[in-house]
């Protein structure tokens, strides 16, 4: 399908704009708009497609919006995609980093946005149902879905280990025939978009460590590029090692700020890790005031989401001929599977965070003070589900108006 530029910046750029709520949510508003909504992408290419991204380092919302455009129209298509999926959430987050600094916490936007962490918990309840008719199918899929579920969320195994059993079950199972497979992808063509891309990544870093060796801009392009690259599971699967250089080694931030970081990114668009580019802009403040910060913020994200489009551009061309294979297609088919898991596990923890305020994130499951619920939080997703679920009305009608009601709550 030929989709017109103009045509894939506004629903792309809505994307961008609306997708709170971490990558349950993000998934979710991708699947509303591009399967639904548009019928750009039809379920089997969705799921695959989510599938492959999962199985990548780095954030698999932003390149499955990245893999979606360049399914509609190619390097292009995929640039655009996956630039405005990130660029607003960047630029809010270089404000908030910005307004943190000065101001410190803002008791009126954590009001707001918690309406909007409300508001998406319905989109994630909405996704879930149908994503359990369309990607779990059959008693094995149903067994790999409730086992990355209890996997990740009562017993906190990482994350490689549960796609990589999905994997194996997949591999060891099968799938059905599908369509022939298609063309091999000359090997040349692959080479020279992998050395494309590591030149378009590393270029300017090699000349930002030549020019300023030594620096916090310079640490951070060397740093977040290693991240970027061993980034498996998403934002929450790398906090452990983000916290370990950034707070403990490099001293760019404390614990408490880190936290406060993570939370900024919870409740803005654009992929949580996002909260990269919080860690730069506070690193480089502190180096040297507002010109470093907007500099190492800036090449955090470049070095956070340049990989992707590498990932994608370089990949992507082999899924339909891998897929083709009933082995490979069945793997595929079962990581689809977990990865309704995955989005159950994150939407049952970001559920219990938002409406709860304390707690308890051990080595099992997250266990909520309930003295701590939150009323607020609670009425705000009850609303949010009755609006958008149960009366079918807007997504941003749904999302602005959650967060007036919150903005409102925060004056009381």
């Amino acid at each position: 399908m030929s989709v017109p530029l103009s045509e894939m910046a506004r629903v792309f750029g809505r994307i961008g704009l609306l997708s709170f709520g971490g990558p349950a949510a993000q998934i979710a508003l991708m699947h509303r708009e591009l399967v639904e909504r548009s019928a750009w992408l039809d379920e089997d290419t969705f799921l695959r497609g989510l599938g492959f991204c999962t199985l990548l380092p780095g954030p698999e919302a932003m390149q499955l919006a990245t893999f979606a455009g360049w399914r509609l129209r190619g390097w292009a298509g995929g640039l655009l995609a996956g630039l405005l999926f990130v660029l607003p959430g960047a630029l809010v987050m270089m404000v908030l980093a910005a307004a943190y600094l000065s101001f410190g916490r803002l008791p009126l936007v954590e009001a707001a946005f918690l309406g909007i962490k409300a508001a998406a918990l319905a989109i994630v309840a909405g996704a879930l149902w149908k994503l359990r008719a369309k990607a779990v199918q059959g008693p094995l899929s149903i067994a790999v879905a409730v086992g990355a579920f209890a996997a990740l969320f009562a017993f906190n195994l990482p994350f490689w280990a549960v796609l990589v059993t999905a994997l194996a079950i997949g591999l060891l199972r099968g799938g059905a025939t599908g369509a022939a497979p298609a063309a091999p992808v000359p090997w040349q063509t692959t080479v020279g978009t992998v050395v494309l891309w590591l030149a378009i990544w590393w270029a300017p870093l090699l000349a930002l460590m030549a020019l300023a060796p030594g620096s916090v801009p310079a640490e951070a392009g060397l740093f977040f590029s290693w991240l970027a690259t061993v980034s498996f599971g998403g934002a929450y699967a790398v906090l452990a090692a983000l916290a370990q250089i950034a707070v403990d080694a490099q001293g760019w931030l404390s614990p408490d700020q880190m936290i406060d970081g993570l939370g900024l990114a919870e409740t803005t668009p654009g992929p949580l890790i996002l909260v990269t580019v919080f860690t730069g802009w506070l690193g480089g403040a502190q180096a040297g005031g507002w010109p470093i910060a907007i500099a190492t913020a800036g090449v955090t994200l470049w070095a956070t989401f340049v990989p992707c489009f590498l990932w994608i551009f370089a990949g992507a061309p082999h899924l339909e001929r891998l897929t083709g294979h009933p082995r490979l297609r069945g793997a595929l088919n079962m990581v689809s599977a977990a990865v309704a898991g995955v989005i159950a596990n994150l939407s049952l923890w970001f559920a219990i965070h938002v409406i709860f305020t304390r707690v308890s994130d051990g080595a099992g499951p997250p266990i909520p003070e309930l003295a701590s619920l939150d009323p607020v939080a609670l009425v705000l997703a009850t609303f949010a589900l009755i609006w958008l679920l149960a009366l079918k009305r807007g997504l941003f009608e749904t999302l602005a108006l959650a967060a007036i009601l919150g903005l409102g709550a925060g004056f009381t």
